[in-house]
């Protein structure tokens, strides 16, 4: 199992920014898909973001296209996800998750296998 842990998070006024990090022990990083969930008190925990191996595909949930942006260092085994223009609903425990049966963007969290600790995002309005 890949052991992932998040950065990052933190309290910031609407319409600010954050940027997750995501760093990812191992060596085989650059072969698997990597995606972002968030969990929101009282609500189940939902897809946010994915990204493929390599980087070339990413998908996003309806909600957080045009302000979110995830993307991926192979390099340092590190996954981001850029957002802004936040929300006072995008407060949430927001966690990395690893697919390694899969290359291409996933988007249910049944098919990831590791998951981070989650970093908390809080959105003042």
């Amino acid at each position: 199992q890949v052991q992932l842990v998040e950065s990052g998070g933190g309290l910031v006024q609407a319409r600010g920014s954050l940027r997750l990090s995501c760093a990812a022990s191992g060596r085989t990083f650059s072969r698997y898909a990597m995606g972002w969930f968030r969990q929101a008190p009282g609500k189940e925990r939902e897809f946010v973001a994915g990204i493929s191996w390599n980087g070339d595909s990413t998908y996003y949930t309806e909600s957080v296209k045009g302000r979110f942006t995830i993307s991926r260092d192979n390099a340092t085994n590190t996954v981001y996800l850029q957002m802004n223009s936040l929300k006072p609903e995008d407060t949430a425990i927001y966690y990395c998750a690893a697919a390694r049966r899969f290359m291409g963007v996933v988007m249910t969290a049944s098919a990831y296998d590791s998951w981070g600790q989650g970093t908390q995002v809080t959105v003042s309005s």
